[in-house]
């Protein structure tokens, strides 16, 4: 039987700024369009934040949300997941409303505290649109916060919501991180583990990194976890590459990536996801649907969110 590969698509995020890109969105209209795009595209997740609709700020308050969530579940039948990282400069309350209050099949946790270094950016982008964005990415003092105790907050407050996680490891420690809680009963497999490759602050983005992280996953889980992926800038799709060959998912999106390949800006999330699309059946694979995914992924289906 051909192996499913899950293709999630991060349509936004909280890293890249307006002026990086036109085409990063920005409104509700924008985000919705975005995320519906990438699921016809092939994308069964969309990984989802929200921005301030006149400056593009990262905005974490359950009012951005709820606009582009209502249409997307309208539209498509993909599977959502909200983030609870926001931004490394909120507070974890902030964080966590969204997916508290709108209850998703899947929200995204992250593992670890961690420096968050956006400054190398600065190197290519020179001009921008408006006041916030040059200080929000020179900052060098950035700690993203994420202790034990933020993360069982994470986990207690969405336990009644029957909302499963993405587990978004930047680093080894943040794998045994994971551990401590499966071991503790606070989480249950299957875990949906996210490996991210290449932010400054974090793990590297060489294919040893790679290695050494799906081994480690792989000793200290075994069978009760589904691998993930994502590579930071032109690493999105050589690491998808890579993962998927290994039996691994894909995340690709504008969140982590702007370019659609060496000096040129992606048009699309949705062209992102084409590429990878075209990766996982190159290698003989088939690119799993929503419904799919939350078989593999044992989620408890859309009609059970509150959007």
């Amino acid at each position: 039987m051909t192996r499913k590969v899950i293709i999630t698509c991060a349509v936004t995020g909280a890293i890249h700024t307006p002026s990086m890109s036109p085409h990063l969105p920005i409104t509700a209209e924008q985000i919705a369009d975005a995320a519906i795009g990438a699921a016809e595209a092939g994308a069964a997740i969309v990984h989802l934040h929200a921005r301030n609709p006149t400056d593009g700020r990262p905005d974490q308050s359950p009012e951005a949300f709820a606009p582009f969530l209502r249409v997307i579940k309208q539209r498509s039948d993909c599977v959502v997941n909200i983030t609870t990282g926001g931004a490394p400069t909120m507070t974890i309350e902030q964080r966590v409303k969204p997916a508290a209050s709108f209850a998703p099949e899947v929200a995204s946790l992250n593992m670890g505290s961690m420096n968050f270094g956006l400054f190398g950016m600065l190197n290519r982008f020179k001009d921008f649109q408006h006041d916030w964005e040059k200080p929000y990415l020179a900052n060098k003092d950035i700690l993203f916060r994420n202790t034990f105790g933020d993360i069982e907050y994470f986990l207690t407050t969405c336990s009644e919501n029957n909302t499963r996680f993405e587990f978004e490891c930047y680093d080894t420690s943040h794998l045994y991180n994971l551990k401590y809680f499966l071991d503790a009963g606070l989480v249950k497999a299957p875990l949906f583990v996210q490996t991210v490759f290449g932010l400054q602050g974090g793990i590297g983005a060489h294919p040893e990194d790679v290695m050494h992280m799906k081994r480690t996953a792989d000793r200290l889980f075994g069978d009760n976890y589904r691998w993930s992926v994502l590579g930071a800038g032109r690493n999105q799709l050589p690491i998808a590459a890579m993962a998927a060959a290994m039996g691994g998912n894909i995340r690709v999106g504008l969140e982590d990536s702007l370019w659609g390949g060496p000096g040129r800006l992606a048009q699309s999330n949705a062209e992102q996801v084409r590429s990878a699309r075209q990766i996982i059946e190159g290698l003989g694979l088939a690119v799993a649907t929503p419904d799919e995914a939350r078989e593999i992924l044992s989620l408890k289906g859309g009609d059970r969110v509150n959007f």
